[in-house]
């Protein structure tokens, strides 16, 4: 019996036009009703999170950042954040890459240099709370970091090779098509999901799970059922092989409505 569904939102839940249907209120609802509890994973912040699922805010578990941040009706299950010497390390190899703009994620709020398009409507678009800076350094120290998103209008596996490299105490990771998340070593959706497993006493075989990019591995392995969509990247698709219809046609929905059915 499923007890606890994740899903990515960007390419997974969310259409191409980034608006989140309208009907997963009410799924939301009916999973609740049943003891199933739902957990929006996204590397957008708490803050726009709670924005976007304010109907069903306290009734769901918050997976924020990529997996740093896991928030519960206001409390905070996990934080794992940057170290600050790491950001402001992070932060230079970033900046000396062409084509490369860095938005460092806090645990409250999001900040930029750069108010250029097309970052800062892509910025703007996954983080509320956004607040632009003359240099990113004077941000670092003032919350927690938990992550430093990368934009890139061409992101190459080769620049994010770069910064693998050049950032070996920390892990990057391709997060979308234009974004890749530069964070603590052990961040990750699946790490997160494993403390919500263990704050609510899940088994991995009652938990399902959907996600669209490799940010979503561990999340996809951490849970009994996974499945991509239609439009997942390749090489995601090829390791977990259950592939459902598109975001843009409502794969999530899908099958959340065939879990509801057979629950009945």
């Amino acid at each position: 019996m499923i007890k606890f569904i994740a899903t990515d939102l960007d390419g997974t839940l969310l259409p191409d036009s980034k608006e989140l249907p309208g009907e997963i209120f009410g799924l939301i609802e009916q999973l609740h009703r049943r003891g199933i509890l739902f957990a929006p994973a996204s590397g957008r912040q708490y803050a726009n999170l709670k924005k976007l699922f304010a109907p069903v805010a306290d009734r769901v578990v918050f997976i924020c950042e990529n997996g740093a941040l896991v928030k519960y009706r206001g409390q905070t299950l996990l934080l794992n954040p940057v170290a600050d010497g790491d950001a402001r390390d992070a932060l230079q190899v970033i900046r000396s890459v062409r084509g490369l703009s860095p938005l460092l994620c806090g645990e409250t709020n999001a900040y930029i240099e750069n108010a250029e398009p097309p970052f800062y409507d892509e910025a703007a678009a996954a983080y509320t709370n956004c607040i632009l800076l003359g240099s990113l350094d004077r941000a670092v120290g003032r919350e927690p970091v938990c992550k430093i998103a990368v934009y890139g209008e061409n992101l190459s596996e080769k620049s994010v090779r770069i910064l693998q490299e050049h950032l070996p105490r920390l892990r990057t990771m391709l997060s979308g098509a234009s974004w890749c998340d530069v964070s603590a070593p052990s961040v990750n959706k699946g790490a997160a999901v494993r403390v919500i497993q263990e704050r609510f006493g899940l088994k991995r075989e009652e938990c399902m799970a959907f996600g669209d990019h490799m940010n979503d591995y561990e999340m996809l392995a951490a849970c009994g059922t996974a499945y991509v969509p239609e439009n997942a990247y390749p090489p995601l698709k090829a390791r977990i092989g259950q592939v459902i219809p598109a975001n843009g046609e409502g794969g999530v929905l899908v099958k959340l409505r065939e879990l509801l059915a057979r629950e009945l």
